[in-house]
């Protein structure tokens, strides 16, 4: 898929507020198993437990690479949604914090955009399983947002 129609499909995506055609579009996003759907004026996305997402056999736990590109990819998600987006972002830096197992389930992640810059975004995002305030990871990340 070209650029032009990635864009083509966020834009598609902006406004029928539905990012399913798009996040099926990236292949990463299908590895992982992701989806993402709009609940009330945040952009949810959500990992499918797949048995190749295991990195701890014995608790059963997902891998931490799992749960940083789950988060990596809401913090993204969540950039493109926001109507202040006019580019493709490229990641500067994440950092992820494993704040406990995540267990070998469904599961979710949000994003929040902290600052909005001309040429550098923050968004900060958390991952949990069945209840939102026992999060399993969350994350701090830097994004380009200019062209050039």
């Amino acid at each position: 898929m070209t650029a032009e129609e990635l864009r083509a499909l966020l834009a598609e995506a902006r406004t029928s507020r539905d990012f399913g055609r798009f996040v099926e579009a990236i292949p990463f996003a299908r590895f992982l198993g992701l989806s993402v759907a709009m609940q009330g004026d945040e952009l949810v996305t959500t990992m499918r437990f797949d048995p190749k997402l295991v990195g701890n056999s014995t608790i059963p736990a997902l891998h931490g690479g799992t749960m940083g590109g789950l988060l990596e990819s809401a913090a993204i998600f969540t950039l493109l949604a926001a109507p202040e987006s006019v580019v493709l972002p490229k990641i500067i830096n994440i950092t992820v914090d494993y704040l406990r197992s995540a267990r070998a389930v469904e599961t979710y992640a949000a994003g929040v955009i902290t600052k909005q810059g001309r040429r550098v975004t923050t968004v900060q995002a958390f991952a949990w399983q069945e209840d939102r305030a026992k999060p399993v990871t969350s994350a701090h990340a830097h994004f380009l947002v200019q062209d050039g």
